[in-house]
C-alpha cells in the first residue's frame, strides 16, 4: 500500500496531479481544495490511498490523515464507493461534512451529485456515530496564476465528466456557474455546477 507520496509537481489537472517520486510520475486523483494548495515545479506531499480493482490501481490523495479517514470511512457505507466519496469531499470539505453527519442534515448531503435522499439518509444513519468532533479548517485557496475563463470551463467541464456526467451536462452545468461566478477560480466553479448538477438530479 502506498500511504504518501513526496516528490516535484509535474503537472496539475482539475481532478488530479501528477508527482514525481524516485522517477516515477504517480498520477494521483485530488478534489480541487486539494489541488489548489498545490504548484507545479513546486515539492509536495501527498497523503494517499490505492484502490484496487480488477481491471485498474487509482491513487486518492489528501492534504492531511482527517481526509483520508473520511474517504476511508464514506465507503464503509452500502452504495459509497470512491468516486462518490471523491465527490463528496468535493463539494463539503471535512469539517463540513462532519457537522452535515452529526446534525443529520440530509439536505446538505444531497447537493452532492449522486447522493438522493435515500443514501443521504444511510450515511446519517451509519456514520453520525463515527465522524468524531468537528475541527475548524481553512477554505480552499484559489489555484495560483491567470487563467482565462474558457480555459477554467473547459477544465471544469472535464472533470465533471470524469465524475460521471455526459459532456451535455457538464458543460451546461459549467456554463450556468460561470455566468454566476464570472470571476470564479476552477475549484469554487466545480462546487457551484456540482451543486446545481445535484439539485437538478
Amino acid at each position: 500500500m502506498i500511504a504518501s507520496i513526496r516528490g516535484p509537481v509535474l503537472s496539475i489537472g482539475l481532478d488530479h496531479a501528477v508527482l514525481e517520486a524516485a522517477g516515477v510520475g504517480y498520477r494521483i486523483n485530488a478534489t480541487p481544495g486539494t489541488l489548489s494548495t498545490l504548484s507545479r515545479g513546486s515539492d509536495a506531499r501527498l497523503l494517499t490511498t490505492m484502490v484496487v480493482r480488477e481491471d485498474s490501481m487509482t491513487l486518492y490523495g489528501f492534504p492531511d490523515e482527517e481526509s483520508r479517514e473520511l474517504f476511508t470511512l464514506l465507503q464503509t457505507v452500502t452504495g459509497v464507493g470512491p468516486r462518490l466519496a471523491m465527490a463528496v469531499l468535493a463539494v463539503l470539505e471535512p469539517q463540513l461534512l462532519r457537522t452535515a453527519l452529526a446534525e443529520g442534515d440530509v439536505r446538505a448531503l444531497t447537493r452532492v451529485p449522486g447522493v438522493g435522499k435515500r443514501v443521504a439518509e444511510r450515511l446519517v444513519v451509519d456514520l453520525r456515530d463515527k465522524v468524531g468532533p468537528v475541527h475548524p479548517s481553512t477554505t480552499d485557496a484559489p489555484i495560483v496564476g491567470p487563467r482565462s475563463s474558457s480555459v477554467v470551463q473547459d477544465q471544469v467541464a472535464e472533470a465533471l465528466v470524469g465524475l460521471g456526467f455526459s459532456a451535455a451536462q457538464a458543460e451546461q452545468a459549467t456554463a450556468e456557474a460561470a455566468q454566476l461566478q464570472p470571476e470564479a477560480s476552477n475549484s469554487t466553479l466545480l462546487r457551484t455546477a456540482l451543486a446545481s448538477l445535484g439539485k437538478n438530479k
